[in-house]
């Protein structure tokens, strides 16, 4: 059985995403908070280590076909996945969402006041998410596509970019935790999206909706912070040296 003690927890789901079910079920973050070990998230929220470790195991030797292996992925190819898959889904959603909680918050707002909240922070940090994905389609994801062509032998070293691809991919990530601090805000607000008990249907499906995108947020900052990130500094360091 593979020893998982000295990975940080954003590797172990990089590895293997069915381990992500573990970490979600602890309430462990680990997108924007991927670089901690077992052990720090063990004793961070008080739990058996050897459990823990065990579980993750568990979640790696189950039997199925397992998912996609992102990590054996060309850079160019996993960036164009992002854009395609998780910002073209987030764009929808927002659109979806922001009238859905409109909605909500005056039928409903007089009673329950955290909706005024919870709409608050999501048109915030929606307009920046708008703003980050498009950063990543003009800057860094063009970026990252240089650097795989320059290790297919396409172009030289010399046509990157002056500044290192850290530049970028520093500011991503600082902006990756303040979507995952509103999202973590929304869930405490709406009580893990449970709808109350006098919730209309509008309600209900609106909490359900913010579920799913966090839920998708989660696995889009995965595959950057964890896997398309760390892989694209390193191919720099690698063609640069």
């Amino acid at each position: 059985m593979e020893n998982v003690a000295e990975k940080s927890i954003g590797e172990i789901v990089a590895e293997d995403y069915r381990t992500a079910q573990v970490f979600k079920d602890h309430k462990i973050d680990f997108c924007c908070n991927g670089n901690r070990s077992l052990g720090e998230v063990a004793k961070e929220k008080n739990l058996d280590e050897q459990k823990l470790r065990e579980e993750v195991d568990a979640a790696k030797n189950q039997q199925s076909a397992g998912g996609t292996d992102f990590e054996s992925w060309p850079l160019d190819l996993l960036s164009a996945y992002i854009v395609k898959t998780h910002h073209r889904r987030a764009e929808k959603q927002i659109t979806v969402l922001k009238p859905y909680l409109d909605k909500i918050c005056r039928v409903h707002g007089g009673r329950h006041p955290e909706l005024l909240e919870i709409k608050q922070i999501f048109d915030g940090i929606s307009g920046e998410m708008s703003a980050h994905m498009k950063k990543e389609e003009l800057i860094l994801f063009p970026f990252i596509e240089k650097l795989v062509k320059v290790q297919n032998g396409e172009i030289k070293a010399a046509d990157l970019p002056a500044n290192s691809v850290e530049n970028p991919i520093n500011m991503m990530t600082h902006e990756h935790d303040d979507q995952g601090d509103a999202f973590k805000k929304i869930a405490a607000l709406s009580e893990d999206y449970t709808p109350p008990s006098d919730a209309c249907n509008t309600y209900r499906v609106t909490f359900g909706l913010l579920s799913d995108f966090e839920d998708d947020l989660h696995k889009h900052i995965h595959l950057e912070n964890n896997i398309l990130f760390p892989k694209a500094v390193l191919l720099e360091k690698e063609l640069t040296a």
